[in-house]
This record gives C-alpha cells, sequence and structure tokens, in this order.
C-alpha cells in the first residue's frame, strides 16, 4: 500500500505530506482534547488546512466525508424533534421511572438496557437521539446529576450497536463490504454483548451506584407524576410515531431495499415535516420548518465534516496504510495472531478517531490478506475481531462513535457539559476490559 501518488508534489514547500498530516491530525487531536475551542471549530480549522497546506484537494476533502453517517444524524434529529413535541418522550420517562419506583440506580439501568437493546434493533445513533433527552428530563425532575446515566447509555449503545447488522455504522459497512446479513451478525456478534453489557453494569454500580440519591420528595414527585397527561397532542404523536416504525422497518429492510440510513433518514424527516405541515398557512409551516431545523445538533454535524476531512488527510498521506503495513509484519502470516491484533488494534484506534474511517481503510487491508490466509472464506475471525474492535472501541473516549457525540451535545445544551479527559479517564480503562472479554470469545469460539 501507498499514499496517494497525487499529493506529495501539491504540498506546499515541498515537505512531506505524511509528516504535515501527522502533524496536523495531532494538533487538532490535542485541542479538541484540552476543550478550550469548541470543536467543532477546531475540526473545521484542521480541515481547511489539511487543504490549504495540499495534503488533499477539495475534492478529495469532500469525497472523505461520509454523507450517510451525516445525512443519518441530521434526518433522525428532525424526526426527533417533531416528535418530542407531542410529549411522548415524557411520558416514555414518566413511565420508565415509574416501573422502577423512581429509584435512581433501577432508572439507571432501565434506560441502559432499553438503550443497548434499542440500538441493535435500530442504530446506536438513532436511539441515542431518542434516550438522551428523556435521561435528561428525568433526572432534572428528580434533581440528580445526569452524568452517570449518560456515561451508562454511551457504554450501552455501542455495546448493544456491536450486535447486529444495522446496530453501528462500521458493522453496516463491514456487512456491506463481506456481504454479510442481518442474521450473520445475530449468530456470530450478538451471544457476547450481554455477557459484555453485564460486566459494563457491574463496574458502573460499583463507581457511581451507591452514590446515586434522590429525596423522598423528589422521588413521590416523579411516582405522582400522570404520564397520559404528558401527551399534548395526539394527532401529531399519531403522525410521528407512524413515521418512527417506518423508518424502522425500512432499516431492518435496508439491505433488499437498496436504501442507504441517510436516505432512509431524510425521506422520514421529509415525510414528517410534509405532514405537520399540510393544511398550515404559508407563514406558520416556515416558521415550523425553522424551528425544526433549528433544533438539529449543527455542532456536531459541522465536527464530524471537519473530523472525515482531517482523517481522511491522514489516510491519503500513507499514514493509516504504515498501520496497516505494520500490522501484516507484526503478525507474520498467523491467522489467531492476527485476529487478535485486528481485535486490540481497531479497538485503541477507534477511541483515538472515528470507528467509520478507521474501518474504511481496514476494509481493503483485511480483504488483502485472503491469499496469506487460503481464501476470502478463512477471513471470517478476521471480519469479527474488526467489528467487535471498532464498536467496543468507540466506547474509549468522546470522539470514539458518532452516538458518543450526539450525548454529549445533548448534555450540553442542557447545561451538563461532558468533559473529554474527565470521560476518558473511566471510559478507557472500562473499554479495555471489554475488549479482553471479546478476545477470549474471539479466541474460543473461532480459534
Amino acid at each position: 500500500m501507498h499514499a496517494d501518488p497525487n499529493i506529495a508534489t501539491h504540498v506546499v514547500f515541498g515537505w512531506d505530506p505524511m509528516w504535515v498530516s501527522a502533524i496536523l491530525f495531532v494538533i487538532t487531536y490535542l485541542v479538541i482534547v484540552t476543550e478550550t475551542i469548541n470543536r467543532a471549530i477546531v475540526s473545521g480549522l484542521g480541515a481547511a488546512l489539511m487543504i490549504s497546506l495540499g495534503v488533499l484537494n477539495q475534492e478529495q476533502a469532500i469525497a472523505g466525508v461520509d454523507f450517510n453517517t451525516l445525512g443519518l444524524l441530521t434526518g433522525m434529529m428532525v424526526i426527533v424533534a417533531i416528535t418530542r413535541r407531542c410529549g411522548i418522550f415524557q411520558y416514555i420517562a414518566i413511565w420508565s421511572a415509574k416501573k422502577v419506583k423512581a429509584s435512581p440506580w433501577g432508572i439507571l439501568l432501565m434506560l441502559s438496557i432499553v438503550t443497548a437493546a434499542f440500538s441493535a434493533l435500530l442504530d446506536n445513533v438513532t436511539t441515542v437521539l431518542l434516550i438522551a433527552p428523556v435521561t435528561l428530563l428525568i433526572t432534572e425532575e428528580m434533581e440528580i446529576d445526569p452524568y452517570p446515566f449518560l456515561f451508562a447509555e454511551i457504554f450501552a449503545s455501542n455495546i448493544g450497536g456491536a450486535a447486529t447488522l444495522v446496530g453501528d455504522p462500521p458493522n453496516i459497512m463491514i456487512g456491506s463490504a463481506v456481504h454479510l446479513s442481518f442474521n450473520d451478525f445475530l449468530v456470530n456478534l450478538a451471544p457476547i454483548t450481554p455477557v459484555i453489557m453485564l460486566v459494563t453494569m457491574v463496574i458502573i454500580y460499583m463507581i457511581w451506584g451507591k452514590s446515586l440519591h434522590a429525596t423522598d420528595e423528589a422521588r413521590e414527585r416523579i411516582m405522582n407524576f400522570r404520564e397520559r397527561e404528558a401527551i399534548t397532542d395526539v394527532v401529531l404523536l399519531k403522525k410521528s410515531m407512524s413515521v418512527l416504525v417506518l423508518v424502522v422497518i425500512a432499516f431492518v429492510l435496508a439491505h433488499p431495499l437498496r436504501l442507504e440510513p441517510a436516505t432512509i433518514a431524510m425521506f422520514g424527516a421529509g415525510i414528517l415535516m410534509f405532514l405537520n405541515n399540510l393544511g398550515r398557512q404559508a407563514d406558520d409551516q416556515s416558521e415550523d420548518v425553522h424551528k425544526s431545523f433549528g433544533e438539529v445538533e449543527w455542532v456536531t454535524i459541522f465536527f464530524f465534516v471537519g473530523l472525515f476531512i482531517v482523517v481522511t488527510g491522514i489516510e491519503h498521506a500513507g499514514l493509516l496504510e504504515l498501520l496497516a503495513d505494520w500490522v501484516l509484519n507484526l503478525t507474520g502470516g498467523d491467522l489467531g495472531v492476527t485476529a487478535i491484533a485486528v481485535l486490540w488494534i481497531a479497538a485503541v484506534a477507534s477511541a483515538v478517531v472515528d470507528n467509520i474511517p478507521f474501518v474504511a481503510t481496514m476494509i481493503p487491508m483485511i480483504e488483502s490478506m485472503a491469499p496469506t490466509f487460503g481464501g476470502a472464506e478463512n477471513l471470517m475471525p478476521l471480519w469479527w475481531s474488526l467489528a467487535l474492535g471498532a464498536c467496543l472501541g468507540g466506547n474509549g473516549s468522546l470522539v470514539g462513535a458518532s452516538a458518543n457525540l450526539i450525548v454529549a451535545g445533548f448534555a450540553e445544551r442542557a447545561g451538563h457539559r461532558i468533559r473529554f479527559i474527565k470521560f476518558m479517564a473511566i471510559a478507557f480503562p472500562l473499554m479495555l476490559l471489554s475488549v479482553v472479554i471479546a478476545t477470549a470469545y474471539i479466541y474460543l469460539r473461532y480459534l
């Protein structure tokens, strides 16, 4: 594997594109970590410098942006923004809290299980879009810190997302490249995810479980709520639930329908906006559309645009390819060693950079190993290692997965900013523990 031959001659002053891209990447990442400047500004400037200094041209930069992810995020944000107005999420919040007698740990556990299950059936980004606002509502009513709840939900979303084809974008990419079905992922990856989830929740209980307390008055206030009264617009509830159900069904059937998740989400958003504005005056429609788009987390969207371009820069310059060559040399052609190496490298790398562009680089690398291991059919342990590593590794930091940033965005808007270092101090070791469990699973089942 070699760097793009069209790049080197374009870098200013004839500098080495690999060094330029590496320095830009490290500086961008360090400034994001320090949180001294908003992450969308940092990634945007990093992307602009990648282009201005000649590591990428504008066409290559645009090609590096994963518009499928951006479209999925934007479409689901619009759907959630409109659906939220009917009161359904407040209904879910009150119902969930009352089911566990308004016990803070019970609520955390229940919402985490719901998050993991929904992340497997839908996708983890959509799930946190639905669950995070509910969580913030509950914790605000109970006057308790939402951080442990949001932390648990981030982990649950990525663990649950690892279980199925549609659960996490890396799985969608791997399934598409290798022609794996929904059932392939269910049979091979779903068995280990409940084990990892159980161990994770035990650790989270040891860290926060005993310190989660709510006053009797706050708990009584929750128990006295009438969840039915939370529904403020029954007509909108029927419209939004109908669209949500259709979107979910389309996600599950996306492969035979030959539709990408972004198309489904944006189509669903368009239908719901159309239904919600049917029969209204032009001025009312304009106000409603502005309101709906105003609730999209544009900071997160533009952060992703910049981040994709920055990662594309180091990819084009050959840094990610160097890592791929290093893996091949390191493992010496041994399938077992290679599978474990892919799992751990994917996990650690996915905690540092977003797992989507990383997986995009790893897929052709693994495909090129087919002759070494006697054909493409013998590569299956590597694909399951890559999927588990990328999905679980996404828990290692705030930038590791799309779902993490969505939760962070909701938290910041509600006045509960999630600090990068604070999150990573607990998340990274806990992520490594989940990868240890995944290593044992891969070894015992496939090797």
